[in-house]
């Protein structure tokens, strides 16, 4: 069951319907939006039904919902929700516009950072990614510079003005990644560590939750529940492409995936096809192909000097595929009714 609470609903309000709930032996988990709070009820149905809580005082609705993931469903919020990143200048992911997210997979150093953070602005990029810790399936290649990262793109955010996406693989440094970046990545590899996504949702900075290769799509949302009912429903779902028997890509990208979900929640969903791929010549068709069939957003690599990459060098993106790309981000999302995420308002605070 999920209790919808009114726009106006005050910290008391909210307080008073978790209160009740206790009172019956129930658990509430409060997950707190831009423009309203939902709260998320674990326990006896039939007891909840007679606490009457929609004539509490800041109750908008009551909802008992059939999806097993109960607050990312559109069972309650009908609506597509938007994603706020970053402080100065916060930038939206959503149903209405179209975001750009673009930079290294893995920062290196802080001079191979910087220029492929400027790279991602100058191709139109309004966010920018960087590795600093990297999950690899070899213990012994490059896994990231650690803190050390995480201070080089807060500096590439200081001189270009970009929010900063980044991956964390662990839920100790969620606190210690969650003080420089303005966007928390969970990576495939991770969509099922259930004690990091409880950590990212407690750490009240936007999840990008990307999609466990293996993974089916109620899989996927249930992961994305166990952020929200910590009390952050601000998630972006990221398909990165799955494993299947064909060896062609590295992936497949499951570009069915983008309308399915969103057809079943209200969280925005965009695309990975550096991941997917593995290869640059594909990301640019691939991005097109996002863009057609409704994503939110997609998220490539690019690096200055793709032959020396410590990590993914062949799918990162420069000169000319760059170029492609940053066209077809320009031109296509207009023609689905999107626009570029850079020219949406700001709502007011």
């Amino acid at each position: 069951m999920v209790v919808v609470m009114a726009p106006g609903a005050t910290e008391e309000d909210v307080a008073r319907v978790v209160a009740r709930v206790e009172e019956v032996g129930g658990e509430a988990f409060v997950s707190a939006g831009v423009v309203r709070t939902i709260i998320g009820l674990v326990g006896d149905i039939d007891s909840f039904h007679g606490l009457n809580l929609r004539a509490l005082p800041g109750v908008a609705d009551v909802h008992r919902i059939s999806d097993p993931y109960k607050l990312v469903s559109r069972q309650h919020h009908p609506e597509r929700s938007t994603v706020w990143v970053g402080t100065d200048r916060p930038v939206p992911i959503g149903p209405d516009t179209f975001t750009f997210i673009a930079g290294p997979c893995a920062v290196e150093t802080l001079d191979q950072t910087l220029e492929a953070a400027r790279m991602a602005q100058a191709a139109g990029a309004t966010l920018i990614r960087g590795g600093a810790y990297k999950p690899r399936t070899s213990p012994y290649a490059f896994q990231g510079l650690g803190v050390a990262g995480l201070e080089i793109l807060v500096e590439a955010r200081r001189q270009t003005g970009l929010p900063v996406v980044t991956e964390v693989v662990d839920a100790r440094d969620v606190e210690v990644v969650a003080e420089h970046a303005d966007m928390l990545q969970v990576g495939t590899r991770n969509m099922a560590n259930f004690g990091l996504l409880q950590a990212v949702g407690r750490a009240g900075k936007p999840v990008l939750l990307k999609r466990g290769m293996t993974a089916t799509i109620e899989e996927w949302l249930m992961a994305a529940e166990y952020i929200a009912q910590r009390g952050n429903l601000d998630v972006v779902l990221c398909e990165r492409g799955i494993r299947t028997f064909e060896p062609a890509t590295r992936n497949t990208l499951d570009i069915s995936a983008v309308p399915v979900v969103q057809a079943t929640s209200h969280l925005p969903v965009i695309i990975d096809p550096s991941h997917a791929a593995g290869r640059k010549d594909l990301i640019v068709p691939l991005s097109r192909a996002g863009i057609a069939v409704g994503a939110d957003g997609v998220i490539v690599d690019v690096h200055p000097h793709p032959e020396t990459a410590l990590v993914d060098g062949a799918q990162a993106l420069v000169d000319s595929d760059l170029r492609a790309l940053a066209q077809a981000v320009r031109q296509l999302p207009g023609m689905v009714g999107r626009v570029d995420a850079s020219q949406w308002p700001v709502p007011a605070r």
